[in-house]
Parts: structure tokens; sequence; C-alpha cells
């Protein structure tokens, strides 16, 4: 008798935690090098299917003018844990970190999001690519730069606790690799903190499966540490995301969660899980990417496996746009375009090098089915998930966040862009401005890839005004970026070029006085637009 009152005490006592959590939790599945034209939902001609996420889309809002703030990871995943376009901690762009590569792009004193969610009660955790940089010092305390020699020279003892690692960001638990998993040495696992493992073992290129013939390119040699596995690295970022919540649910089940799964899939090299081998008829990379499919479908099966699913908000986002080998091959071997339609690819200032899918989903309070055309930004989950919450952003806070909550309720004007101009940056550094359908590219080219290389010579467009040191134009008429308009729209041109240094100098392109709206209202406003 009195075991069986503990146990109806401690049910009781669940039962009161779950209603007592009013916030919903949040998942941000963040995917790597994943083209516009990389899911079914966005392209009905790619060579494979994506059931879950086409799933998830039918069953939340998919954006098809979303953007990521940069063309390579490390200065996106700033914008993601900031807020913030790259220029804001550099004060020009941005690298890809590789080796011991830092400091972290996320200063002292810059507001991130999960310490900005901590404030509201959330546990928060990180699994999977890092990538925005972390100091390592040698045995004379000296902070080491990139370059994989240099991962040998690392105290782990003087590195350690990691001085801007996640745990130093505001997130309460951690798995993650430093740098690109399987493509930037240094090959450690790093788990709040700390390196239970240090890079010991020189690692060869040889030593992985090359599918195809070619998918193993860009799987740099390096140390690593010994026991260090590429090819189920997604499943095993899963799996702690997985642990993370399961633990969460069963200690605190009365506070909400946080939790980023950051993968490297679609990031070259191609290396699928064995279990995901000849999966698709694309080819290794058509396999890669239904293995991210199907590890969001288990995310979404988890949720729904502990009781969760409609308290719980997924955001489904990438990095940049498709690598430009994996473009190439895949148009040539498979008839796909991970671009879908757009010109460019990752690195380039075009739109196939930061238009990005865009997918989220929260039962009963989003819309299902909602396709939206509202310009966004990666940068604009931070202020969207401050203003669900309740948190009122300071003036320095998330300065290029926008809340889309609007767009994702589908309350908003239809007719008004929510973001009157929108902020992105190339592989360089230099800068694009979006006011409507009007793109202004503040320099000359690509802003990333050599068009005259042996590869991408075939997707060279001629240049008709080669005195013009910018590009101006408008992609309601001109989508593919064919006429560049820098001379014969002078007026829009120079209107665009004095925002953008506006912009630039006064150190935000948000607004002002943001004002959360709180999940009350924001619960409220979704039955009403169900109804």
């Amino acid at each position: 008798m009195i075991k069986l009152l503990i146990v109806l005490l401690g049910w009781i006592a669940g039962t009161v935690g779950l209603y007592a959590q009013e916030l919903p939790n949040i998942i941000i599945i963040y995917a790597d090098d994943l083209g516009y034209g990389d899911l079914s939902c966005y392209n009905d001609k790619a060579a494979y299917k994506t059931p879950n996420l086409d799933k998830m889309a039918k069953e939340g809002v998919m954006f098809t003018d979303a953007h990521s703030p940069s063309t390579i990871c490390s200065p996106s995943r700033y914008g993601l844990y900031s807020g913030q376009q790259i220029y804001r901690s550099t004060g020009r762009g941005g690298g890809a970190f590789e080796g011991p590569g830092g400091p972290s792009y996320l200063k002292p004193g810059t507001l991130t999001i999960a310490e900005m969610l901590k404030t509201k009660g959330y546990r928060t955790g990180v699994f999977g690519k890092w990538h925005v940089g972390l100091s390592w010092f040698d045995k004379d305390n000296k902070r080491l730069g990139g370059g994989y020699k240099n991962a040998l020279l690392i105290d782990y003892e003087k590195s350690t606790p990691l001085i801007d690692g996640p745990n130093a960001r505001g997130f309460d638990e951690s798995f993650i690799t430093p740098n690109c998993p399987c493509t930037d040495p240094l090959y450690v696992y790093i788990e709040n903190g700390m390196v239970p493992v240090p890079a010991s073992q020189r690692h060869k290129q040889d030593n992985l499966p090359n599918p195809g013939g070619k998918w193993r390119w860009d799987n740099d040699e390096g140390w690593m540490a010994p026991g260090y596995n590429f090819m189920e690295a997604d499943l095993m970022f899963y799996k702690k995301t997985r642990e993370f919540i399961t633990e969460h649910r069963k200690n605190t089940p009365e506070k909400p969660f946080f939790a980023v799964l950051s993968t490297q899939i679609a990031h070259a090299p191609v290396l699928p899980a064995p279990e995901f081998n000849g999966i698709t008829d694309a080819g290794p990379r058509g396999d890669f990417v239904r293995e991210l499919d199907v590890i969001v479908g288990r995310v979404m099966d988890m949720l729904k496996e502990m009781d969760i699913d409609d308290n719980t908000i997924i955001m489904f986002n990438a990095d940049n746009g498709a690598e430009i080998v994996h473009v190439d091959w895949m148009r040539q071997d498979h008839n796909h375009d991970a671009s879908g339609g757009w010109r460019g690819m990752k690195r380039d200032a075009w739109e196939g090098g930061h238009r990005v899918p865009f997918i989220v989903r929260w039962p009963g309070v989003f819309p299902k089915g909602l396709v939206s055309d509202q310009m966004t930004n990666t940068t604009d989950i931070f202020a969207t998930t401050a203003s669900i919450v309740g948190y009122k952003l300071k003036y320095e806070d998330a300065t290029d966040s926008f809340d889309m909550l609007p767009a994702m309720l589908g309350t908003e004007d239809k007719n008004k862009s929510i973001r009157p101009y929108m902020l992105t940056q190339s592989f360089r550094g230099e800068f694009q401005i979006r006011q409507g359908n009007w793109k202004y590219l503040d320099h000359k080219g690509s802003g990333g890839n050599n068009y005259k290389s042996d590869l991408l010579e075939k997707y060279a467009l001629p240049e008709k005004e080669v005195d013009a040191t910018g590009q101006l134009y408008n992609l309601t008429k001109d989508p593919g970026e064919k006429t560049n308009l820098y001379f014969t729209e002078a007026n829009k041109r120079k209107e665009l070029q004095d925002l953008l240094e506006n912009l630039k100098s006064n150190g935000r392109s948000a607004p002002k006085n943001r004002q959360p709206l709180g999940v009350e209202k924001v619960k409220e406003l979704g039955m009403q637009h169900a109804k």
C-alpha cells in the first residue's frame, strides 16, 4: 500500500510538473551545405524523396525566401547563435576554422540564444558541429592558430575546460566537434568543455570508404582521437540529443528544454552511415540527405513517444547553399539541382549561395501546410524565440534579428514584408542587401567562387556591365540574376548603397524597441487563426 501511494504521488507530481510547463520546448535542426533544391518539398524534380521533411512542411510552415547570414558555415553559425551578421563580431567577414583555430566569434558580452533562453528557465544543449572558433593553448600558454600540425601542440590541461566553448556561451550540456566533423582537423569530441580523448593518431584519407569513386573529396588529413567515428557522426549526434531530452524529461519535466542538433549532412565528404548506403537511386549524396531526413523523422517520432509533440517547436534550417562539386556532380550524374534553379552555390553571393530551406512546426499553434514567401534570415530565429518566451531584447542584443512570428502564425499583412531589408555576406565578407525584390551586391562577381575554373566555367554568365563595381537585380523579373541593372536603375542602386552603409555604420539592421508577444498571446493568435 505504501509503495502504491509513493508511485501515485510520483505520478501526480510528474503530471503537475508537466502541466506547469507553459513555455514550449524548442529544437533547432541545423543542416550543413544543404541547398534550396535538396529537399523534395522544395524541389519536385529532386532525384530522391525526403518524406519526413516533406511531412514536417505539411504539418507546419515552409519559407520559400529564407536565407543564411553568410555563404559559408562559421559566420552563419555565429548568426544563428547571436542573431547578428559576422560583421558585428569581426568588423568584416569571417572565415571557416580548421585545426585548433579561434578564438570564438562569440565574444564575451554577446548575448547568445542559449543564454537568453536560460533566463526563462530553459535547460539548453547543443550536439554536433560547433565551428565558431575555440581557444586552444600550448604548454607555454600561447594561443594556437589553425593548421593541422598545431593539433599536436595542444596542452589539454591548459586548454580545458574551454574558455569559449558552448558551456561558456549558455549551453548546459554539449557534445560537439570543434570544426566540420569529417572535413577539418582537429578530429576530437568535446563534451561539456572537456576532451575525453586527445588527438594523437594520424588520420589518412585512404582509411575511409570512397563511395562512387569521388565522394570522399574534402576529407582533410590531420590528427584525430583514437576511435573517432567519421561514418556515423550524425547518428551519434542524434543519440546525444535524444539522451539529453530523455534525461531532462526524467529529471525536470516541469522545465522547458532547448536543443540544437547540428549535423554534418550534407557537407563534404559524403559519408552516409552504412545502413543508408544505396537507400536512394541518387548516389551517395542522395543517400546522405536521406539519412538527414530519417534523423528528422526520428526526432518527430521521439516527441510523440514522450507525449510532448504539441508543446515542442522544431525549426529546420541550413547554414548555406550546396558545395560546388556537389552541385556539379548531382547535376551531371542524377539530373538533380541542389541550388533549386537559383544562380550560384556555396560561397557565392547569388541566391544559390544563401537561399536555404527553413521549416518550422508547432502543432496546434502554427498553421498546417502554410507556405510563406516572407523574406527571412537565420538571424531571425533569435528574436522570434525571444518573442515566444516573452524576453525583451535590449538595444545591443541580436542586432540583425527580426521577429518572424506573424509569418509563422499567418497573421501578417501578406502584401507587406516584415523585413524592410536584409543583409547577407558572401565568402569574402562582402555585403549584399535585399529590399523587397531588389537585390544589390556591393562587389563584382560571385563573391566567392572562381567561375573561370575548369569546374565552374560552364556555369559562368557573361557580364555585360563590365565597368560596374557592383550588381543590381530585380528578382521578380530576373530570378536568375542575369541582367545587371547597376547603371540603368542608378537611383535604386544609390538608394540601396546608402542604406547599406547606414546599416553597417549604425551597428544594427533590426528595429529598435522590439516587444515580445509572449507565449499566451502566441497561442491565442494561433488558435484564432486556426478557426
